[in-house]
């Protein structure tokens, strides 16, 4: 009987912890939707050209980006460095990622900003969810990656904004036009879907 007690106790202190980190995961991603929100309030104007940045925590210039400095930009408001995270795992597993680029190795400048190495990295840390056709499948802080055609690729952050007639959640992204709030989830052809809340960096 006290062997039983004693179960009982220890399996409602795992279910307790579980409950935590479940809870403090969501909070994890309503954050990250609240940060790609409030870059919309920003002017950027699109530039995909190459800059040479500070590292770590590097940035392009104020009022410039593209698609996967939205990215960047919302993960570093919760204290995770894109830049950093990826440039070392490129760094100890380099031929594992795209080779689209002609490079021998990393480029600390702009591995991060190119939506393939962003896909492959969230893949790497086992980010990857189902790619569906359903709008429920897709949350607030949600990354998005589509196939624009002609090789193009794109990527943006489900947030906690929901469409005129409720269906689905809006998207935060910058496909030329700056960091923009937009119903875009099924109008391009969905390529990658992830969920990274960067649980153990």
């Amino acid at each position: 009987m006290f062997n039983n007690r004693i179960k009982r106790l220890y399996f409602s202190f795992v279910l307790l912890v579980l409950s935590v980190s479940l809870i403090s995961a969501q909070g994890f991603y309503d954050q990250l939707s609240d940060a790609a929100l409030e870059l919309t309030k920003q002017q950027v104007v699109y530039d995909p050209g190459y800059y040479v940045i500070d590292y770590p925590g590097g940035d392009i210039p104020e009022g410039r980006g593209v698609c996967t400095d939205v990215i960047v930009r919302a993960y570093r408001t919760l204290g995770l460095d894109l830049q950093e995270l990826v440039h070392k795992d490129m760094q100890a597993n380099f031929a594992k990622y795209p080779q689209n680029w002609g490079l021998n190795y990393p480029d600390k400048n702009i591995d991060h900003r190119r939506v393939p190495n962003l896909m492959k990295f969230f893949e790497r840390q086992n980010a990857s969810l189902e790619i569906t056709d359903t709008a429920e499948d897709y949350l607030p802080g949600d990354i998005v990656c589509w196939n624009l055609g002609g090789g193009i690729t794109h990527i943006g952050i489900v947030v906690n904004r929901k469409t005129t007639d409720y269906q689905r959640y809006l998207i935060v992204h910058n496909i030329g036009e700056g960091q923009n709030l937009e119903d875009c989830l099924f109008k391009f052809k969905i390529i990658g879907h992830y969920r990274f809340s960067g649980s153990g960096f």
